[in-house]
């Protein structure tokens, strides 16, 4: 996925439908010249709904769509006849996207499964024709209801990536290298910081058959929790992961409090996270001797499953795919 085609947040102006004015028709025909009141109600305003796809990834198509109406109902008419329903206007979003009110910040639902629906600005109802009013004291109604306004409301949609395990590490970890070798993503790989500015998907093969989604999320700094290098916008893919596989290089300066580092920010965003099931992988394995290897493990920490992977040796790969797997597995029982 292209870095410029990947959309996580638009801000839309949304106005429903108006109702359509309830008739005040009387009949009148040939041989009934008074025949009373047949007129009809007003349809309904169309709906703004949204709608779960789960073939989207990214919100790019409503990055210039600003403003979605959906149409308004018609009058009714003669002979009891209602008007038409003004038409829906149906926005198609990625499984994993918040909406909120613009205004507020209030967060709406969030859309989660494939073909969810939910009514995010209702219609205003038709206005009832004058046969509804007819009564033994009120034969003859010359009047009928209006139908209900518009209504508007500024949206903000956000995306969280839906996936199976996030890779979670500082800058320059080897995150997108080992997507990159563990599945058919493409991910933007050099050797500086940064280089990946949005989350990349890509579905890892296992055995049998089986498979699973694992998010390459833009590396975390130092305050992000704070907002510092876009820290925000990072962290809330993270919230949507199953499992967080945690990467820390074999060439940082201190393993365990580059580990305990990502832990604070995360704790410091949504304390939840850390209730995830957790893996530690120490990337850049092939820079490590054996003995190098056992000081290290002393130091990583005990509750949680950590492992040495080489993106470039393919050392430890399998390891760390059996591991996620039954770590998933453990999860969905």
């Amino acid at each position: 996925m292209a870095t410029g085609n990947f959309v996580d947040y638009v801000k839309i102006f949304c106005r429903s439908g108006k109702g359509g004015r309830g008739s005040t028709h009387l009949r009148r025909e040939k041989f009934i010249p008074k025949g009373g009141p047949d007129g009809g109600d007003g349809g309904r305003g169309g709906h703004i709904i949204v709608r779960g796809n789960r073939n989207f990834w990214t919100l790019i198509h409503l990055k210039f769509q600003r403003h979605i109406f959906a149409g308004h109902g018609e009058s009714g008419g003669k002979q009891r006849s209602s008007g038409a329903s003004g038409e829906d206007k149906i926005i198609e979003v990625p499984l994993g996207t918040v909406i909120k009110n613009g205004d507020t910040g209030e967060t709406l639902f969030e859309i989660t499964k494939d073909k969810e629906e939910r009514i995010v600005v209702a219609g205003g109802r038709g206005g009832l024709g004058n046969a509804n009013f007819k009564s033994s004291t009120n034969q003859t109604p010359r009047y009928s209801q209006p139908g209900e306004p518009s209504i508007e409301l500024s949206l903000i949609l956000e995306l969280k990536v839906l996936a199976d395990v996030g890779l979670v590490g500082l800058p320059n970890a080897g995150k997108s290298t080992l997507l990159s070798v563990v599945s058919a993503a493409k991910p933007e790989i050099a050797d500086y910081p940064f280089t990946t500015l949005v989350p990349n998907l890509g579905i890892v093969r296992y055995h049998d058959h089986k498979s699973f989604v694992m998010a390459d999320i833009p590396g975390i700094v130092e305050d992000a929790h704070k907002g510092k290098g876009l820290g925000l916008r990072f962290l809330r893919h993270i919230e949507r992961n199953a499992t967080l596989l945690f990467i820390v290089p074999a060439d940082s300066d201190d393993i365990k409090k580059e580990y305990n580092l990502l832990l604070h920010e995360l704790k410091e965003f949504n304390a939840e996270l850390l209730d995830k099931e957790r893996i530690l992988a120490i990337s850049k394995a092939d820079f490590l001797d054996e003995d190098l290897k056992v000081e290290i493990k002393k130091e990583l920490p005990k509750n949680i499953p950590s492992l040495f992977i080489s993106s470039v040796t393919q050392e430890g790969i399998a390891h760390l795919k059996d591991v996620i797997w039954n770590t998933l597995k453990k999860n969905s029982i």
